[in-house]
C-alpha cells in the first residue's frame, strides 16, 4: 500500500524535532557562542568538534545545521563501509 505523505507527517509541523532553541549574534570575526544551557543539554565540550552542515533549496543555502563531527563521521563511516568493501 502507497501511503502518500500529508504535511501532518513531518514531525516538523508538529513541533517534535524541530524548534528554536536560542538566537545567537555572529561577531564582526565570524564566530558566535552556542549558550551554555544548548551546550549541556547537547553534551558539547570546549574544544569538541562540530560539523556545519549547509541545506539548499533552488540552488542557494536555506538552512545550517550542526551535529558532532564524530557523529557524521560514525554515519559516513557506515554508510560508506559496505560499499567500499564491495571495490576489488
Amino acid at each position: 500500500m502507497n501511503k502518500e505523505k500529508t504535511t501532518a507527517d513531518s514531525c516538523c509541523d508538529t513541533g517534535e524535532c524541530c524548534r528554536v532553541e536560542a538566537v545567537v549574534s555572529v561577531d564582526a570575526r565570524g564566530q558566535l557562542v552556542l549558550p551554555k544551557e544548548v551546550r549541556e543539554s547537547m553534551g558539547i565540550a570546549a574544544g569538541e568538534k562540530l560539523a556545519l552542515v549547509t541545506l539548499n533549496r533552488g540552488g542557494k543555502p536555506c538552512c545550517l545545521v550542526m551535529m558532532k563531527a564524530e557523529k557524521l563521521a560514525k554515519g559516513a563511516s557506515e554508510f560508506l563501509g559496505p560499499i567500499l568493501n564491495e571495490i576489488p
